[in-house]
């Protein structure tokens, strides 16, 4: 994991954001703590162009309006022309059918080399039932299943993020346990996970090995974050966690594996 880490903070990869309006300014300082670069690019007129020169993508469908879908298709397809790495996080996708339906139409034009998500989100693209609540994932079930026919459906890395984050390439399975329970209490948190991830997967690395060290970096930090003496909260979680991302990993763990 630490290669990979190092890696990305060497290269300082310029990720291009699709992204959730209500997290761009906290993801993007995120990403510069942790060491790549972000863009914030979302007409449709630039997008291919953005994203041909960015070394990553990440489209992330949290406020979408009708006039996103293409310009995340077509960033989508410039990564995908280009052999860089697109991250999709269907936010909400099963809440209503106007995101069911944006969902289908970019997952049919691009090849995501990462699917990120709660359980709700990833159950509905494989037609799992589970109880949501607008983006909320309330159910209870297999989630290695769900992570496993993701991944193997869309022939792609799935990262689905709860208590226990459990990866999958459509065969094995991975889980990390490493995090905080204030991070579900951040708005965006886990939109940052999803540019963490993209930076991760431009290491060059097999893109399972690059998915489990970013998702594991993601919930040390937060622990650590958590552990600081002046942490009261999430108010005060939120500095502490954007500091906690630019350290390495022998910080956060105090030296043990």
């Amino acid at each position: 994991m630490d290669s990979i880490v190092e890696e990305v903070r060497r290269k300082r990869p310029l990720i291009h954001h699709l992204t959730n309006q209500v997290v761009m300014n906290f993801t993007a300082n995120g990403l510069l703590s942790f060491g790549g670069t972000p863009i914030m690019a979302k007409a449709v007129e630039e997008a291919y162009d953005m994203a041909a020169n960015a070394d990553a993508v990440l489209l992330n469908i949290g406020t979408i309006m009708e006039q996103d879908i293409q310009a995340m298709i077509q960033a989508g397809k410039a990564a995908n022309e280009k052999g860089i790495p697109v991250v999709f996080d269907p936010v909400g996708v099963a809440a209503t059918p106007f995101r069911r339906e944006a969902v289908r139409q970019i997952l049919g034009e691009i090849k995501p080399a990462a699917i990120k998500g709660n359980a709700g989100e990833l159950a509905y693209l494989v037609n799992i039932p589970w109880e949501i609540k607008g983006v909320d994932s309330l159910g209870t079930g297999d989630l290695e299943e769900i992570a496993r026919k993701v991944a193997s459906d869309y022939q792609t890395i799935a990262v689905l993020t709860g208590e226990t984050d459990v990866i999958s390439n459509g065969e094995g399975i991975i889980k990390n346990t490493a995090g905080s329970p204030l991070l579900s209490q951040v708005t965006g948190t886990g939109c940052l996970l999803g540019s963490i991830l993209a930076a991760c997967l431009t290491s060059g690395r097999p893109l399972l090995e690059s998915s489990i060290s970013a998702v594991e970096f993601y919930g040390l930090a937060a622990e650590y974050a958590q552990r600081q003496p002046d942490v009261k909260g999430t108010g005060t979680f939120i500095p502490a966690f954007l500091d906690a991302l630019g350290l390495e990993r022998a910080e956060l763990t105090g030296g043990r594996e």
